[in-house]
């Protein structure tokens, strides 16, 4: 009958038993060995000893997790001592005995800054037995403890004497010796954090024999540091409000005042976030506080454009842009005026572009005061705060009328900047995601608009663009290296005007619903205000208007040739459209509005001409004939040389000084062979 091996079964129970008895480490090792002496095979032998492994690990992990489940009573003991805060020398002194207890040495002890004195003394001890060692005070930077204060590091020392790291001074030396302490672990009480942590103290614990500090035993030090930290600031803040109060006492009427106005800002708080809630604008937004503060605000983008206003000040779409009608007002009248009065309305136009630019650049220089001050700030008779999302600068606040605010209205004024910039965000947010979508739809316009025009006109309405509407198309250049940033700015500028941006063949392409004006003149505001937002300058091409899909890809197209022109005619970081370029324009756009060409070029004579019954027309058609012969020129004509003379000044009053240079002679030379030709 041949002998058959133990079974490694009952030493693999054994080892639970043991492990559930909470036996010693040693005790659990044997279990291999009595397998071993049992006969147990080789392969059963080897998984007991993996068991074992198993079992010691856990055992390790359950005395962990007991430390620091006991480490965490402590703490939470600690923290309620902190909550019922009555006594901080009872709470210090159960801080320093559940030091000692937890990291088991033989005594712990607490020192405190001695501002005054300027140096740091013993506060708490707790199993000490030198009274010299009880009235130790160190000096910045001497000793373990001035170390710690010095460094607000951590520092553990397993032989004090034979540590070099510090300053050792004969006193501290002495105190030291006479406590008969070997290894010391010192860490720092610090209030606040980072960089601008002030060490008030420190926490010890200290052994009378050598020993090395494990890393969780530290960070067990640090938190029972922190504990009294708190404890100390917290007694200080008490004693400093009961102050406070005693102060305050005599004043209630004013504490009464103050607490109104308190609650008055809470509750324009709420009613401002109520606002935003139920999908207020930032004219909304603008408006209430106007009326809280008794003023007129003005919310101003982060290039200080205006995004709207109350009040009359300001001005300007709610979607950040300037008002093309407003930007372009002298050069849409060009046509209808003269050419002297044009020019004066061009001059006007560009006066109050630069005062509108040095205005933005003034309200961005009070945003980065106030951004640097984290509050309001005056300026130029205003007040002004910045609307911040973390570090980016979205925009400004701007209050009129309010040169005197006290400490509510000033955080009311502030806390409405706030709110400004939660709305900022959540608009350009959504207006971003809704922008991408969109973009999708402008790419399959331009790429191919006859595949499914039906289908693309669905889209649009879906995504809220009614392509069978008027639009004007803007092609927007400012070279590759500011391809993105012109991206960013063109979703910018577009926000909450209807209108939806795409890049498409290395361009910013816009659609935007027509606004009374022509293309040129929105090719025009574009060009500025994406400039300002981009930081770099950008050049427009406007064409349009456009219904449906084949006309706005049309569009694309004049809009791109009219962009190569301007380039080739070195007028980049401007805004234009076909019609504008004069006979370029005619070549390029897509109807040759030969009527218009003339209009614009020859219209104040032809004005003039039907107004008042002259012939300057024919006048300048005989002077261009003649090679610029005034001699020649009042033969064909049949009148005095003198005659000629006074109908040139005319022209040159109304086509302005220009009219004979060579580019607008061959502009003019060209518009009335074209007008001879019409039967003009």
């Amino acid at each position: 009958m041949s002998h058959r091996p133990a079974s490694a079964a009952p030493h693999l129970r054994r080892l639970f038993e043991l492990l559930a008895a909470g036996a010693p480490a040693e005790e659990l090792g044997a279990v291999v060995a009595e397998a071993r002496r049992a006969g147990v095979d080789a392969e059963d032998l080897a998984e007991v000893a993996g068991a074992t492994e198993a079992a010691l690990r856990v055992r390790n992990t359950l005395r962990q997790h007991r430390r620091r489940e006991t480490e965490l009573t402590a703490l939470f003991d600690t923290a309620g001592d902190l909550a019922a805060l009555r006594d901080l020398d009872a709470v210090l002194r159960s801080i320093v005995r559940r030091a000692r207890m937890l990291l088991g040495t033989d005594t712990a002890y607490l020192t405190l800054a001695d501002e005054e004195a300027g140096d740091t003394y013993m506060r708490v001890t707790d199993g000490s037995v030198s009274e010299l060692f009880q009235n130790l005070r160190l000096q910045l930077g001497e000793g373990l403890g001035g170390l710690v204060a010095q460094t607000a590091r951590p520092y553990a020392s397993p032989d004090y004497r034979a540590d070099g790291r510090f300053l050792h001074t004969g006193s501290i030396d002495a105190g030291v010796l006479d406590e008969g302490l070997v290894a010391i672990l010192g860490v720092p009480l610090l209030l606040g954090s980072g960089s601008g942590g002030q060490v008030i103290g420190a926490l010890f614990a200290a052994d009378r024999t050598p020993r090395t500090f494990a890393p969780e035993e530290v960070a067990l030090l640090c938190s029972l540091a922190d504990h009294a930290a708190i404890a100390i600031d917290t007694a200080r803040t008490m004693a400093d409000a009961r102050l406070a109060l005693a102060e305050l006492a005599e004043a209630n009427a004013v504490i009464r005042e103050h607490s109104a106005a308190m609650q008055r800002a809470a509750e324009s708080h709420d009613r401002l976030t109520d606002l935003v809630l139920r999908g207020g604008d930032v004219s909304d937004v603008a408006a209430a506080v106007a009326g809280l503060l008794k003023g007129e605000v003005a919310v101003h983008d982060g290039a200080g454009w205006p995004l709207t206003a109350t009040g009359g000040h300001g001005g300007g779409c709610t979607d950040g842009t300037q008002d093309p009608a407003g930007a372009e007002k002298a050069a849409g009248g060009q046509e209808a005026a003269g050419a002297g009065e044009a020019a004066d309305a061009k001059e006007t136009a560009g006066a109050e572009e630069a005062a509108g630019a040095e205005e933005a650049a003034a309200l961005v220089a009070a945003a980065e005061s106030s951004r640097a001050t984290a509050h309001a700030v005056f300026r130029d008779g205003r007040w002004v705060c910045a609307v911040l999302a973390g570090q980016e600068l979205l925009g400004c606040l701007v209050l009129y009328g309010r040169p005197e605010l006290d400490d509510p209205d000033r955080r009311l004024f502030e806390r409405s900047s706030v709110v400004t910039s939660l709305l900022l965000l959540l608009r350009r947010s959504v207006a971003e995601t809704e922008n991408r979508v969109r973009g999708d739809l402008i790419t399959d316009l331009l790429t191919a608009p006859d595949r499914d025009s039906a289908g693309l006109v669905a889209r649009g309405r879906r995504l809220g663009i009614d392509l069978d509407r008027p639009h004007f198309l803007l092609v927007a250049h400012a070279g590759d290296a500011a391809r993105e940033r012109l991206a960013d700015a063109a979703v910018q500028y577009l926000f909450g005007c209807g209108g939806v941006s795409a890049v498409h063949e290395g361009a910013a392409v816009l659609l935007l619903p027509c606004d009374g004006t022509g293309p040129g003149a929105a090719a025009r505001a574009a060009a500025g205000q994406l400039g300002r937002l981009a930081g770099v300058p950008v050049t427009v091409a406007g064409a349009g208007p456009a219904a449906g899909p084949r006309a706005i890809a049309d569009a694309h197209a004049e809009g791109a040739r009219c962009l190569r022109a301007m380039h080739v005619l070195g007028r980049d970081g401007g805004g234009a459209c076909a019609a504008e370029l004069g006979f370029v324009g005619v070549l390029l756009g897509d109807d040759h509005d030969v009527d218009g060409f003339v209009a614009a070029t020859l219209g104040p004579l032809l004005e003039y001409d039907a107004r008042r019954g002259t012939q300057l027309v024919r006048t300048l058609r005989a002077y261009f004939g003649s090679g610029g012969s005034l001699t020649r020129a009042k033969e064909e004509l049949h009148v005095h040389v003198n005659t000629v003379v006074q109908r040139l000044d005319r022209i040159h009053a109304l086509l302005g000084p220009g009219w004979n240079t060579p580019e607008q002679t061959l502009e003019l030379q060209l518009a009335l062979r074209l007008h001879l030709l019409s039967g003009g």
